[in-house]
């Protein structure tokens, strides 16, 4: 019997271990998303995960798709555990008339969380297993949930969606159209005053307008909360309770998703179709902090600073090197730490490409490096590289959960978002992007950097080249941006061009190439970079489109980019606000930069302690 347990234990551990970031590559992702009381009809395919439950008597309660077998919902909409008349629809926009993109499934199991309170409405959660899987569509697609220690600050923005009543007591006139709107996150401090200190529980976050107006009705029930972060949707709510519907000074009560990251792994026990779990972090400082009223106990002052260092991200800097010292030189090898923004991109496990951190969640390549997938589950991202064979203490390696592409005709380029905010360090730092601010005059010295095919020496050293901006000549767009001529080969694009301003190092444009088949001088298979004819000696003057003309692009994908050293502020304090900024992402940051290794970790642990405890 003992080893039998301890089989059991290791077996459970195996799966936990697998599992933790199956989903990451598919959730979140809303592809035809372009947003109840107070709502409006939502676009079709706006809200993907959004399910609709059915019993005999029609649409009873909402819910979230999770992964392509499992749907979050409220305990509260289940009086008991029979799944008998049960029905799931998926891709369901109206609930009357015809809705070609659903499908519908029975469900095999339904798992009230153990310790729900019908009283108290504590722990309002549930979980229904489909009888068969779905297959992901535009619109059918699992949404993030919340993982643990994720903030959701007051007045952080999210949207709720639902079939739910239009005002209390009054349905919603036919074609009943799923309904969306947007309501600001109320701190829990805040929401305990409103309702009473002992209504509001940790498992539980609170949205909505003080002035009324806006909320989830009844039948709205078990349906998402959602805010989006970078370009992927997290779940951070279920819909759970509320004194009426969009009264004035009672927001809508939500059972709070973070809190039950273990119970939802725990219950699905399949190894590799865990849901994606993402820590969402709140930027600034919590205005609930200050929030007091009798019976509340008030928040001390190095209580609330340990809050507010541990979730702002507002002191990162970007364009910060300080192992970087390069004043000229020509093509040689990159020592550590100079270039800390430089990523490999790494499909299957083989580097393929090139890139830039550009923000904490976001690192930035050419668009043609993904002609082989565009599945974000395939690829990995890995800071702080300097050999492609070889030890690398300072490296970190990320998952990518979504990828996004410039709709520009030509040139594009293509925007990671990572799994995780890495640990910023002397070897892992953002550089700073030209958003139409900054002007590169002619005879500008900058760099390039990457790990060309066959350079490097046996470790496949990260190879750095200096050149100069040219003149493009007459003929150039406004869009381009030309340098001396550079020898680029397979595995250096999606690279930077890299050019320092002041104290900050400035991501000019993402390095592209192709076959040259013009110059009879060269060997036709090398690889150069897309040079346009500009002068008289074409051979030297390379053409790439400016990083600036993306700024709409990722100003829309990126929430938001850090700023630049400030010009006026000497090396050596720079250097000591670019520690201090490092130490401050740090702690904004779980232990070891990934939020899915820190919540396995901590449960294979658990496990382990249990295996030996039965061993002895």
């Amino acid at each position: 019997m003992r080893m039998l347990q301890i089989l059991s234990t290791v077996f459970t551990v195996a799966l936990l271990m697998k599992g933790c970031d199956a989903q990451l590559s598919d959730c979140g992702k809303a592809p035809l998303d372009t947003r109840i009381v107070g709502g409006q009809d939502a676009p079709v395919g706006a809200w993907p995960w959004q399910v609709s439950l059915h019993r005999s008597n029609g649409h009873f309660c909402g819910g979230s798709l999770i992964n392509n077998e499992w749907v979050l919902t409220a305990a509260h909409c289940f009086v008991s555990t029979s799944t008998s008349g049960l029905t799931v629809y998926l891709g369901r926009q109206t609930q009357s008339g015809t809705n070609t993109n659903e499908v519908s499934r029975t469900v095999s199991q339904i798992i009230k969380h153990q310790n729900y309170s019908s009283s108290s409405n504590d722990n309002d959660v549930t979980l229904l297993h489909l009888s068969s899987p779905v297959t992901f569509t535009d619109y059918i697609r699992p949404v993030c949930l919340a993982a643990a220690d994720s903030t959701f600050f007051n007045r952080t923005a999210s949207w709720v969606t639902g079939w739910g009543d239009i005002k209390t007591g009054v349905s919603m006139p036919s074609p009943e159209t799923l309904q969306e709107v947007q309501v600001p996150i109320i701190g829990n401090r805040q929401c305990k005053c409103l309702y009473g200190i002992q209504t509001i529980t940790n498992n539980m976050i609170c949205a909505g307008l003080i002035e009324g107006g806006k909320d989830s009705c009844q039948g709205d029930s078990g349906g998402p909360m959602v805010s989006k972060q970078g370009s992927v949707w997290i779940q951070s709510g279920v819909v759970s309770f509320g004194e009426g519907c969009a009264l004035p000074r009672f927001p809508g009560v939500y059972a709070r998703v973070s809190r039950y990251q273990t119970w939802i792994t725990q219950q699905i026990n399949q190894p590799n179709n865990q849901p994606g779990f993402i820590k969402f972090i709140s930027s600034g400082t919590d205005g609930d902090l200050s929030v007091s009223c009798s019976g509340l106990s008030a928040i001390t002052s190095t209580a609330a600073a340990a809050i507010t260092t541990t979730t702002t991200t507002a002191s990162v800097v970007c364009g910060s090197a300080k192992l970087n010292t390069r004043v000229g030189g020509n093509s040689s090898l990159a020592s550590t730490g100079v270039w800390p923004w430089i990523a490999s991109l790494q499909l299957n496990g083989s580097h393929i490409c090139g890139g830039t951190m550009v923000a904490e969640w976001f690192v930035m390549s050419s668009s043609s490096c993904f002609s082989r997938s565009t599945n974000a589950s395939d690829w990995t991202v890995i800071l702080g590289r300097l050999y492609q064979n070889g030890i690398n203490p300072n490296e970190v390696s990320v998952k990518v959960v979504n990828i996004t592409i410039s709709n520009s005709t030509g040139d594009s380029i293509a925007v990671l978002q990572l799994a995780s905010a890495p640990k910023l360090s002397d070897f892992i730092q953002p550089i700073c992007v030209d958003l139409g601010d900054s002007t590169f005059s002619a005879d500008t010295p900058c760099w390039v950097a990457g790990w060309g095919s066959g350079a490097g020496g046996t470790n496949q050293n990260l190879q750095e080249f200096q050149t100069a901006i040219m003149n493009c000549g007459n003929s150039s767009s406004n869009n381009s941006i030309c340098t001396s001529s550079l020898n680029l080969q397979e595995g250096d694009q999606g690279g930077p061009l890299m050019c320092k301003q002041g104290l900050s190092w400035i991501h000019a444009a993402v390095l592209t190439i192709q076959i040259s088949t013009t110059n009879s001088s060269t060997n036709t298979s090398s690889i150069n970079s897309t040079a346009v004819s500009r002068s008289v000696h074409a051979q030297d003057i390379q053409s790439f489109t400016k990083t600036s003309s993306y700024a709409s692009f990722l100003r829309s994908v990126v929430d938001s980019f850090p700023q630049k050293t400030s010009n006026i502020t000497n090396t050596t304090s720079s250097s000591t606000a670019n520690a201090t900024a490092s130490s401050s992402s740090v702690q904004a940051l779980s232990s070891g930069g990934s939020q899915l290794s820190s919540f396995c970790f901590t449960t294979v642990l658990f496990l382990a302690l249990l295996a030996f405890q039965i061993l002895h």
